[in-house]
């Protein structure tokens, strides 16, 4: 049997004058959700009258979104005013979600840091010392304050200095306020000067200069290219879009439908090596399993760069690295191609390749017999695809995931600490030195080298804390490091010596 309520409410169902207030919108309710599921049923939900009715009725949401990072543009003067440094860049890196603490150790080529600066770990770093640097170097660069500053001695091949120079500006507007005070001597060249039989006491005092390569002779200390933010001269873009492109460049063609060849295409007249690396070409007497091209710069830059564009040119299943007149830039470009790199044997290293491994990342390639070397690299990959294929990719994962843009600032940041913990002065600001910002940097430009600027800009600070450094080597793992490259090469010149003794063998 019904209550009276239940009772009520069938009676007087059509008489809603007859009912309370509270009853009378229950009722309505009830009504209105048949109602409108009536419409919904016959089709008329995207009736312009139905969306008027839904717009009344339903509630507003809550807005959950995030708020739209601030960003801040270059602030360039105009008309006929002096460029300055504007104020309203954050200062300092504000951290406000608990996430963003980032408990990640870098990549393992970070403990290089400690190594490159070792020599100065017991003597610490004197005035002195920065100074007596300054006979090769293109520029000082001094940080107080959390401001930048320049005192240039001489013009670097072409804009390499600025370049590099930008750079760091860049860092500091990444990790605003966290860079210490500190004063550094750069070097832009291409080969290192500071000879380690120089300075074989303990007490001798290696000048500490900045470079982008070194070697086991020299102890330059190993510092980013100028080219993650653009190689102007040669049109070839900031690295953040370099990888992008690289990486859809990737897809267009599997490895096993790639030519099974090897690819070089560059400058021989830089080095001897490279002039040698030709005489590896095709010809009508004999296929080395190489297609090698000399890379004309000027034409190409008439011409309109069409053959230069690095996504294109992952087609091949082995691509060669080899060194110019010293370290090469391309080294990161090949390396990005999910082909397997054919890496001949350098005597320079920048400051990542330290942290790949041959057989894993790379295929060793003898210099002093380049041609059969090839060959047999080639036609091993060719017979183990499986094993061939695997090398390509690790590399190319090393190079999209390690080598983000985010861990190269990683990198600077880690060892311009380092560096500056090793001071026993107080950086000062120079007589002839000038302050540096993105602005005074990039406004006063136009052209290709305004535009990479502003592609490579950083809009806002970072959203996280640096990855953490790994800590150096000890004595048994650095030489246990070096005993698994030496054996990885090994066993390549094994396999390439009986490959050649089995083939000549051959009537």
């Amino acid at each position: 049997m019904k209550n009276n309520n239940q009772q009520k409410y069938v009676c007087n169902f059509w008489n809603f004058s007859k009912l309370p207030v509270e009853e009378t919108t229950f009722l309505v309710s009830c009504f209105l959700c048949v109602f409108l599921g009536a419409l919904v049923f016959v089709g008329c939900f995207n009736t312009a009258a139905f969306r008027g009715v839904i717009e009344q009725i339903s509630v507003p949401r809550t807005n959950t979104e995030v708020p739209k990072k601030q960003e801040f543009q270059l602030q360039c003067a105009t008309g006929n005013v002096t460029q300055t440094c504007p104020t309203n860049y954050p200062r300092t890196q504000n951290l406000q979600k608990p996430d963003s603490v980032l408990n990640v150790t870098c990549p393992s080529y970070f403990r290089w840091i400690h190594e490159d600066l070792r020599h100065w770990k017991e003597t610490g770093i004197t005035r002195d010392m920065v100074e007596s640097a300054q006979r090769t170097a293109h520029f000082r660069l001094v940080i107080v304050d959390g401001k930048a500053y320049v005192e240039k001695y001489r013009q670097s091949f072409q804009t390499r200095d600025v370049f590099s120079l930008w750079g760091i500006l860049q860092l500091m507007r990444w990790y605003p306020g966290r860079l210490p005070d500190l004063e550094l001597m750069f070097d832009c060249d291409d080969r290192p000067v500071i000879q380690k039989k120089h300075f074989r006491g303990p007490n001798d005092s290696p000048p500490p200069l900045f470079r982008y390569c070194s070697n086991p002779w020299n102890l330059d200390i190993v510092f980013p290219d100028w080219s993650f933010w653009g190689w102007a001269e040669i049109n070839i873009k900031p690295w953040k879009d370099i990888l992008k492109d690289v990486k859809e460049g990737n897809k267009r063609t599997k490895w096993k439908d790639r030519v099974p060849y090897a690819y070089w295409r560059g400058n021989p007249r830089v080095a001897r090596t490279r002039r040698d690396l030709l005489r590896c070409n095709a010809s009508e007497s004999h296929d080395w399993n190489t297609r090698l091209y000399i890379q004309d710069w000027r034409q190409e830059s008439k011409d309109g760069y069409k053959q230069s564009n690095l996504e294109d040119q992952c087609t091949h299943r082995y691509k060669i690295y080899i060194e110019g007149r010293a370290w090469s830039v391309s080294e990161k470009y090949i390396l990005a191609c999910d082909s397997v790199t054919l890496y001949v044997s350098s005597s320079y290293y920048d400051f990542y390749i330290r942290g790949m491994v041959p057989l894993q990342h790379y295929w060793p390639i003898r210099d002093n017999s380049k041609c059969t070397s090839l060959q047999f690299a080639v036609e091993w990959g060719n017979n183990h695809t499986k094993e061939a294929q695997a090398i390509g990719e690790a590399a190319s994962n090393f190079i999209q995931e390690d080598m983000k843009m985010e861990y190269i600032y990683d990198y600077m940041f880690h060892l311009l600490n380092e560096y500056a913990k090793l001071l026993k002065f107080k950086p000062t600001i120079p007589p002839g030195a000038v302050e540096l910002c993105s602005e005074t940097m990039a406004c006063p430009r136009d052209g290709i080298h305004k535009n990479f600027m502003v592609e490579s800009l950083v809009m806002s600070p970072g959203n996280t804390t640096p990855c953490i450094l790994p800590p150096p080597y000890d004595p048994t793992s650095l030489r246990d490091l070096f005993d698994k490259r030496s054996r990885s090469t090994k066993q390549v010149k094994m396999w390439e010596d009986e490959y050649w003794n089995t083939k000549n063998k051959k009537p």
